[in-house]
């Protein structure tokens, strides 16, 4: 029986890992989120599904991820087949700053602070935590949502210098992976960063929004798609996450420390 932790699966493409993954035969899922009790889907998944476990953990949390790894320890026999870490932090009110744009150093220090905190550290947290189990299981799989963003081919192309500390940050945890991927070389792991694409916005997403960051996000969203013309547009969490899911299920230890898109290859878009 696969088992596999989702890590960030509140709401969005974590919700959807989460949902695909407990719908393939025999497979369990146990579902990290730093607040569940606030994600009325995820409640009502892991009623309507019986191999969905819900965990309370916060990446950025050491303590939280170990009792996570036991629970799925006590609950599999010591064994995860796979790891999914999704959870990210993008400053609602700097990402459309540049990098010498902020209000302050305070706020500079602030956002790269908390975005190495959450999209570096905190992956490096939670596959630390799980390694040893995933030493156990059969596919040896690591999963870490990356982003286009992170890849300075694509922001020369695009002449985008905004969302500083994301893009660094993101582009830290490729790497971090890299070491993952050369350290377990021999033992048959995958460890991959995959970014998902554009994908369509929730309505919790748009919550705290200014009318004036809107705006900039409709331009950056036309500043991308102007190099992917043939792009459908911003994908629905559904078919990021299948997409998503089909690279890691294609991917070999060979494709290990690899960056991919959603789409297998360096297509952003």
């Amino acid at each position: 029986m696969p088992s596999y932790v989702v890590a960030g699966a509140s709401r969005g493409i974590g919700l959807e890992f989460v949902a695909q993954l407990a719908a393939r035969p025999d497979g369990t899922v146990f579902a990290l989120s730093r607040n569940p009790d606030k994600s009325h889907e995820l409640q009502e998944l892991q009623t309507k599904s019986s191999n969905v476990h819900v965990i309370k953990a916060d990446i950025t949390d050491p303590t939280a991820l170990e009792n996570a790894a036991a629970q799925v320890q006590a609950a599999t026999g010591g064994a995860l087949d796979m790891l999914v870490i999704n959870a990210i932090y993008v400053s609602e009110t700097t990402s459309f700053a540049a990098i010498d744009e902020y209000s302050s150093t305070d706020a500079l220090l602030q956002d790269f602070r908390t975005s190495f905190e959450t999209n570096v550290i905190g992956y490096v947290l939670a596959t630390n935590a799980f390694l040893p189990l995933l030493k156990k299981g059969t596919l040896k799989k690591v999963l870490a949502l990356g982003s286009g963003m992170a890849d300075p081919a694509l922001v020369l192309r695009a002449g985008y210098a905004y969302g500083p500390a994301y893009g660094v940050s993101k582009m830290a945890l490729e790497m971090a992976m890299v070491k993952y991927a050369v350290k377990y070389k021999k033992d048959g792991f995958v460890f991959l960063t995959v970014s998902p694409g554009m994908v369509q916005k929730t309505n919790a997403d748009f919550a705290n929004i200014t009318p004036e960051v809107m705006t900039k996000l409709q331009e950056m969203r036309t500043t991308f798609r102007a190099l992917y013309p043939a792009s459908p547009g911003p994908l629905s969490a559904s078919d990021a996450a299948r997409m998503v899911l089909s690279v890691m299920d294609n991917a070999t230890p060979e494709d290990s420390g690899k960056f991919f898109s959603h789409k297998g290859d360096k297509a952003w878009l």
